[in-house]
């Protein structure tokens, strides 16, 4: 199989491979990982960046905030903050809602449902993959980094 298509060659090698392959060598053991199976595959690129993370967590802890607000709270730029909130908007992370205040013009950001959705889900693998901080972790060979060893 290349670039995504199947050949008929490409299904006469592997036909009856499955089949052909006994079951116990093919199962992998019990405490082997499966693919896709760590954590890290939960963690979402668009929101993985520094600042696109701490936009989000911004936005994650109140229905809207100003833009003004958000800008000060993570220490970036006008113009980052807004192409960062841009790729947000994109992904359908975050709105964006202009309006006034006055005559003064303002911008408001706030999450999507799907935005809230996805933080909530990256949050959960990255506490997957770092666990508790503050508790040992379980390694199955605890003389692994012994100097006397």
């Amino acid at each position: 199989m290349t670039g995504g298509h199947e050949t008929a060659a490409g299904r006469e090698a592997t036909a009856g491979y499955e089949a052909d392959a006994p079951q116990e060598a093919t199962a992998p053991p019990e405490s082997a990982a499966r693919p896709g199976s760590h954590p890290r595959h939960g963690l979402d690129e668009v929101i993985h960046a520094p600042v696109r993370f701490s936009i989000v967590a911004t936005l994650a802890a109140a229905e809207k905030a100003e833009f003004a607000f958000v800008r000060d709270t993570v220490e970036v730029s006008d113009s980052v903050l807004s192409r960062q909130a841009a790729t947000l908007e994109k992904a359908g992370y975050v709105a964006v809602t202009k309006g006034y205040v006055g005559k003064r013009p303002r911008t408001w950001l706030s999450l999507t449902p799907y935005g809230r959705e996805v933080f909530t889900a990256h949050c959960r693998a990255l506490r997957a993959i770092a666990g508790d901080p503050d508790q040992p972790r379980n390694d199955p060979d605890p003389t692994r980094n012994d100097p006397d060893r």
